[in-house]
């Protein structure tokens, strides 16, 4: 439905219906950021859309987030404003929804947005029926007085008149409307159910499906601007990211397949992509961390929120950049954002991790209006009076500062950044040296002291953004998972950095177990704000935690994590698990707030929930040789063979499953002390993230595993030993204690281990490590 389309009505009459603001109930500070809008919001729930249906008024909805830049324009510009809250107050059951605590509600009207319009984003605005079916959305709408409405351009207000008139004078109109778009939006919605659909033959996925993916990346590559697309905005989407670099850790088959060649250049890619980002102004150059993504194509304007899943998934991306690479720059990166995750304001003294940080902040705490950016441009005279002449100069040069600012008027909509800098990085301290004529050291030297200062006046005279104090499980999970395998990685070349960043994932792991996990029912919530939210979790609350414990299991071989692990395992398949048509729901069923139930297949700036699940599947059906986590596994990628087929690109997430479901995994298992273990687990350690499964046992470690994995039970926990388990058989890659090369399974076992190994090798070709 188009709103210019509607006919003039007069103005509809109001009803008696008299409703306030109810935002102040909610813990979310979004939602709560919008309780004295002169808006009567109220909160999304069996209430409300009951008030709905007895009223026989339409719902509008508006999602957003904390962070969301355009969603505080809208607030200003619209739900401030008198003229706009009368017209939703006497026409409209307003409802604000805050997408992280709600991505459920949020991914179902984004799916209508974007098949209607073509695009979507936030804040996300949407009509819908008493029964919740979608009749007209968008995202931004230009308020009264915005200078954005020009044209065309439909305004928030006009909009609100047209759509009250119509669904006063054409309701059924609009009934059959809503249900017909429903109907078709159940089929624009189908991932996950098409490929089991009416019986249809599995013809399975194989190795090819890699290629294409890389293929598509190498053709959207900006080999100008590194990055992808070849154009603006830019987003680091950190799962494509991994994907491309993981490609040189895979079997020699998955090589074969893509060509050394295509591997180096997928290598390549990331790698200077990675440069380009850390160098540019998504980068915090004077703090740490990396905002959202850059509107321009060079990396150098960012829309300013930092979340926290963008950083827990750059980490381990930069970590195996650093690994491949000994890179000092990467490994600067990986501190920079491991320091942010584990220092205020994105650690919480509690433990656990908050969610983000806005975008708009006071320039001055005696200004009024907060503005995009203000915690992080700078002036030339500011450099200038900060740092000295000749440090400003030098500094200026580095960081790109210009008296007129470097920012393009096309991107500053609202004026808030005139005369402004965004800092990225354009030269090099050997260029300056030769610039001012004095050595690379003192070079060296003056930037490092300058941005000190730099920093020192921005945390003293500038307020900070606002900060998303919610922790949300799905998130903490990313992190716990990045931070564990940076502790594991840096364990013996900076112990005291890996103490640090292990400290802050075990203590996260640990507030999520003890505030937002049922023991009993063995169950999450998703939210903790000011105590437990209410709301249970969802698919990816259970697929990003059981991951990050599943690397903080590899990182302590503490064996709590891999059964806190299984336990959520279990959960998440009595929970969301299709049986008709396999995969993933995003949401548990009998949900009455829901038209509709969705599997999250694709990788977006968040990873693809059923890719990580399969991932997990495997993990742990290798970890404990569990065929049912494996056939599980299988099953994940075969409830979405047709859309991989179709776009690879879209699942890289799931490209790990596939290259396992072809070439089955390995699984590792250290039993014993000594030397030669503690060597093989450092390079183990120091080593990219590849497929490859690890377990110990012997000593204090291991008690839960032997029990739960009856291969790992049958072998000599004291021996010092590396039994690796693949294709079918075992074999202990450290040899006999007498020094003998590695073999089968009885060759350097050691009796105990090699007996108990025999009794457990599977049988006609399986995989013993496809698990």
């Amino acid at each position: 439905m188009d709103v210019r389309d509607l006919s003039e009505a007069p103005a509809a009459a109001t009803d008696d219906l008299k409703l306030v603001n109810r935002l102040n109930e909610s813990r979310s500070p979004y939602v709560r950021g919008h309780m004295n809008n002169p808006v009567a919001w109220q909160m999304w729930g069996p209430e409300a859309i009951a008030l709905a249906k007895k009223s026989n008024r339409l719902i509008f909805i508006s999602i957003g987030y904390a962070a969301c830049h355009w969603c505080h324009v809208m607030e200003r510009e619209s739900f401030e404003n008198p003229e706009v809250a009368a017209l939703l107050n006497s026409s409209f059951i307003p409802i604000k929804i805050d997408r992280e605590e709600r991505p459920d509600v949020d991914r179902i009207y984004m799916n209508y947005v974007q098949a209607t319009t073509g695009s979507g984003g936030w804040p996300l605005n949407a009509f819908i029926t008493p029964d919740l079916e979608p009749i007209f959305g968008g995202t931004y709408w230009p308020g009264p007085g915005s200078t954005m409405a020009m044209g065309d351009h439909v305004g928030f207000v006009g909009i609100l008149e047209k759509i009250r008139d119509v669904w006063r004078d054409q309701q059924q109109r609009c009934l059959d409307s809503a249900k017909t778009i429903t109907t078709q939006l159940r089929e624009f919605a189908q991932d996950g159910t098409i490929s089991r659909k009416d019986g249809a033959e599995q013809e399975g996925l194989d190795l090819e499906l890699l290629d294409e993916a890389y293929e598509h990346f190498a053709a959207k590559y900006d080999s100008v601007y590194p990055g992808f697309p070849q154009g603006a905005p830019k987003f680091p989407t950190p799962t494509n990211l991994a994907f491309l670099l993981k490609l040189s850790q895979l079997p020699d088959a998955v090589k074969d397949v893509i060509g050394i060649k295509g591997i180096d250049n997928a290598k390549e890619m990331v790698l200077s992509t990675l440069r380009s980002m850390t160098r540019g102004g998504i980068h915090d150059q004077i703090g740490n961390g990396f905002a959202r993504y850059s509107v321009t194509r060079d990396w150098s304007l960012p829309h300013f929120e930092k979340m926290l899943y963008d950083q827990a998934q750059l980490l381990p991306v930069y970590l195996d950049a650093w690994l491949l690479t000994s890179d000092p720059e990467f490994l600067s990166a990986v501190h920079d954002i491991a320091t942010y995750l584990t220092t205020p304001p994105l650690h919480s003294k509690t433990g656990g991790f908050f969610s983000a940080e806005d975008a708009d902040s006071l320039y001055r705490p005696t200004d009024k209006e907060k503005r995009e950016g203000a915690f992080y441009v700078w002036t030339l005279k500011e450099f200038q009076t900060i740092l000295g002449d000749r440090d400003a100069d030098i500094l200026a040069r580095y960081y790109n500062v210009q008296d007129e600012g470097n920012v393009s008027p096309e991107h500053d909509a609202h004026d808030e950044l005139i005369e402004q800098n965004v800092l990225a990085i354009s030269s090099t301290p050997s260029a300056l040296a030769k610039e001012f004529a004095l050595s690379p050291e003192e070079i060296s030297t003056i930037l490092n002291d300058g941005r000190a200062k730099l920093l020192a006046h921005r945390e003293k005279e500038r307020p900070r953004p606002a900060l998303d104090d919610k922790i949300v499980v799905s998130w903490n999970g990313l992190a716990i998972g990045a931070l564990a395998r940076t502790a594991s990685a840096l364990s013996l070349s900076d112990p005291t950095a890996s103490a640090r960043y292990l400290s802050a994932a075990t203590d996260a792991a640990s507030f999520i177990k003890s505030q937002l996990y049922d023991p009993a029912t063995q169950t999450l919530l998703r939210v903790y704000r000011e105590g437990p939210g209410s709301v249970p979790g969802f698919a990816d609350d259970y697929a990003y935690l059981i991951s990050g414990l599943l690397d903080l299991y590899e990182a302590t071989f503490d064996d709590s994590y891999l059964s806190w692990a299984d336990a959520l395992q279990k959960s998440q398949i009595r929970l969301f698990w299709d049986a008709e048509h396999l995969g993933f729901f995003s949401t548990a069923e009998g949900q009455s707030d829901l038209i509709m139930r969705l599997k999250d297949g694709m990788d977006n700036a968040e990873p693809g929930t059923n890719g990580f699940s399969a991932r997990n599947l495997d993990r742990l059906g290798s970890m404990l040789e569990d065929e049912g986590y494996v056939s599980l596994a299988r099953m994940t990628v075969d409830a979405f063979e047709a859309e991989v087929m179709q776009h690879p690109f879209l699942f890289p997430g799931l490209m790990d499953a596939v290259v396992v479901g072809s070439l089955g995994g390995r699984h590792t298992v250290v039993t014993g002390t000594g030397e030669r273990v503690d060597r093989w687990v450092a390079e183990w350690r120091g080593r990219p993230r590849g497929l490859e499964s690890v377990t110990r046992v012997g000593g204090r470690l291991g008690g839960w595993l032997s029990g739960r994995n009856g291969l790992v039970g049958g072998m000599d926990g004291e021996r010092e030993g590396v039994v690796v388990c693949e294709g079918g058989a075992c074999r202990d890659v450290l040899g006999s204690a007498e020094g003998g090369g590695g073999g089968g399974v009885g060759e350097g076992v050691g009796e105990g281990v090699g007996e108990g190994l025999e009794k457990l090798r599977l049988d006609d070709g399986v995989q013993s490590s496809q698990r």
